[in-house]
């Protein structure tokens, strides 16, 4: 090997080597020798430990990261859907509501039998109760399993409601990550308890059932509190594949599964050996699932919509409806329901298609409806809610304003009831065939006399009779500008509306709130809402205003042939609107009660078209809707005590205990041929009499 010598100062001589070592410090060949061996040895050691570290400490490094910076679903974030439930007066099924198509009712843990918790156990995490939210074995098994290509697993129950209520659930490692800690941090925040009733209420069942409560409803029709310990077994069973696990999809598997839980909870210790060796599969199992109710698309869907129209007032969000498993009681009665239904179709269905109906039954003595019938399409318009002109079913306000005016009048006040009059520069003529030189306030309400009630009015003040309307319940937001034609009802109202302003003279005068919803109460017991403890209700018109206008109207059923049987008493009032200067009608009315139901029923068109009966003749207020209301009224109270109203104490002039009969004008036209006065309808065999209306100033005829 040539050597580099170089001189440096003073003569000195430095030698530079170049080449491999030579003797100890190197081999021929290139090898380490002794101390190159103890550095590769070092390195190796170093290589290992550093392996090591991040074996072990790197999980935990990245555990404790994820710790920091993962955080825990709030409340809010793991909300469950759940199913709201609508029914009827007595619990019997409305609606059922399930957003999302997500059927699921939530029950709390002390609900559900132990045998059936621990089959859960049994089936899916023993070692809940002992674990820290996560099983670092069966995450390791998960992660080899994925890594060559399987299909994960290794969830704890834990886990498996972190992933139900993220709604994360792809197959990657980065989720079982996340799900891992999220699992531990919640075993911190919440107890055992907590998380396996959160568990049972979110875990999915198969036959479109989330929760234990709707899988045993699903699966045996049940409520969950009431299964047996093999019934819980084979729910349990169920978990791991719900569509391959059903019986009636592959009743082997159903078998080992149920087995396998069985199992599992005598090597827990859950079962002893003996309860073991009795238990038999069941065989009380749907082999379909039960009908899901859903939401009705008949008459019954104005009810469910107008349910929902009153939580929203009350505060009750659709979030709340959606997420609460909310059981909505209703005040609808279903016989009265039915009753409605079936009256409407006995007297309309051989009617002109064209026709439309509404029919709404208020309780005076509370304000709770108790049959609403808006129209058989649910999808369609709410006839319940439309507004129309009530014609002389508004006369009853009229007499209530006067009443409460102080000027004397009264029932027995005479009036000039000629036909025609102008009355304040206004034109104002009776129904054809109804007039009267002089007769009372109470025949002029019996018989409608258009051109007394008009006076009345203008001498009271049209404001005092929206007043009056408003103090009964007419809405305060309807009736914005009123003239003299207010007294012939040529102001909108709707069905709804008059039931419960009729309502409240049937009360003497105590007005209550018309309410559809009786209680809300969600899953957890919680009561959002509720209805159910009588109210006192407000006095809103004078006792002894409401019991004369109730007076006032006693007489009017037997005249117009639509009287109820056992002699009942019951005010109730016509109304007939006339489509124009034209002969026919455009909207026919029948509102009445007696002291425990007050009914509002209407008869019309979609598009304001005549009003025409099968035969083609124009319809009355006591022809199609006189005979709904006295069809319904008389089913609903048949069997019932026959209450009278009220001791009558007359305000201003007592009326005659015989009213004077009217006379009827002699150029009257006759009534129509096939509903004269007094005859019969064919289809009840009870008796309706038409009667025309008289013209306001503008033409349209607003009577009975």
């Amino acid at each position: 090997m040539p050597l580099l010598t170089h001189r440096g100062g003073r003569d000195e001589t430095v030698t530079l080597r170049i080449g491999p070592p030579q003797g100890g410090e190197g081999t021929g060949d290139g090898s380490a020798g002794p101390r190159g061996a103890g550095a590769g040895r070092r390195r190796v050691r170093a290589a290992l430990w550093t392996l090591l570290g991040l074996v072990v400490l790197g999980p935990l490094l990245a555990f404790a990261i994820g710790w920091l910076l993962i955080p825990v679903p709030s409340p809010d974030d793991a909300t469950l859907l759940q199913t709201a439930t609508f029914t009827f007066a007595d619990g019997s099924p409305l609606a059922v509501v399930q957003p999302d198509a997500v059927n699921r009712i939530k029950v709390t843990l002390d609900e559900v039998p132990v045998p059936v918790q621990n089959a859960v156990l049994a089936a899916e995490d023993r070692t809940f109760r002992s674990n820290p939210g996560f099983d670092i074995v069966a995450i390791g098994r998960a992660v080899v399993s994925q890594l060559t290509g399987g299909d994960g697993g290794g969830s704890t129950i834990t886990q498996q409601y972190v992933k139900n209520a993220t709604g994360q659930d792809q197959a990657t490692l980065w989720r079982k990550y996340k799900e891992a800690v999220i699992a531990a941090k919640i075993s911190k925040r919440e107890t055992k308890d907590q998380i396996l009733e959160d568990y049972l209420n979110t875990i999915y069942f198969g036959r479109g059932a989330y929760g234990i409560e709707t899988a045993a409803k699903a699966y045996f029709g049940k409520d969950v509190g009431d299964l047996t310990v093999s019934e819980g077994a084979m729910l349990a069973g169920l978990i791991q594949s719900p569509a391959g696990g059903d019986p009636a999809v592959d009743l082997v598997q159903a078998k080992a599964r149920w087995n396998y839980v069985l199992d599992g909870m005598v090597e827990t210790g859950w079962l002893t050996p003996a309860d073991r060796a009795a238990q038999v599969f069941p065989d009380d199992w749907l082999r379909t699932a039960p009908p899901e109710h859903g939401i009705p698309g008949d008459e019954r869907f104005h009810i469910y919509t107008e349910a929902k129209a009153e939580l929203a007032a009350a505060g009750i969000t659709q979030d709340q409806i959606d997420t609460l498993g909310l059981t909505v009681t209703t005040t609808v009665d279903p016989e009265t329901q039915e009753q409605a239904v079936a009256a409407v179709a006995a007297v309309m269905d051989d009617q002109p298609a064209d026709l439309r109906t509404a029919l709404v039954a208020v309780d005076p003595r509370s304000g709770a409806i108790v049959a609403y019938d808006g129209g058989p399409q649910g999808l369609g318009t709410d006839y319940a809610q439309a507004l129309r002109q009530p014609g002389s079913a508004f006369k009853p306000f009229v007499l209530s304003a006067a009443l409460q005016a102080g000027d004397g009048v009264g029932l027995g006040s005479v009036y000039d009831g000629s036909s025609p009059q102008t009355i304040a520069g206004q034109v104002v003529a009776n129904s054809a065939g109804d007039s009267c030189d002089r007769c009372t306030v109470m025949t002029a309400m019996t018989h409608s006399i258009n051109t007394i009630f008009y006076r009345i009015a203008v001498e009271t003040g049209v404001d005092e009779v929206v007043r009056a309307a408003h103090q009964a319940g007419i809405p305060d937001d309807l009736l914005p500008v009123a003239d003299g034609g207010i007294a012939l009802g040529d102001q909108e109202v709707r069905p709804v509306d008059m039931a419960s302003a009729y309502a409240t003279f049937a009360a003497g005068g105590v007005r209550h709130a018309p309410h559809i919803v009786e209680k809300v109460v969600a899953a957890d017991g919680r009561v959002l809402l509720d209805h159910s403890a009588p109210e006192a209700g407000a006095q809103a018109v004078p006792e002894q205003v409401a019991r004369n206008v109730t007076e006032s109207m006693l007489d009017v059923a037997d005249s117009s042939r639509i009287a109820l049987s056992d002699d009942r008493p019951v005010a109730v009032k016509t109304g007939t609107v006339q489509l124009g200067s034209t002969n026919d009608n455009k909207d026919t009315w029948t509102v009445g009660y007696t002291p425990s139901l007050s009914t509002a029923v209407w008869v019309g068109t979609d598009e304001s078209d005549p009003v025409r009966t099968a035969s083609g003749a124009p319809a009355y207020g006591r022809t199609l809707a006189g005979g709904v209301w006295q069809e319904f009224m008389s089913d609903a109270l048949r069997g019932t005590p026959v209450t009278r109203f009220g001791p009558f104490v007359p305000i201003g002039t007592p009326p005659p205990t015989a009213p004077p009969p009217t006379t009827t004008a002699p150029d009257a036209p006759a009534l129509p041929t096939d509903e004269r006065n007094g005859q019969a309808d064919p289809r009840s065999g009870r008796h309706h009499h038409p009667v025309g209306g008289a013209s306001d100033s503008g033409g349209a005829r607003l009577d009975r």
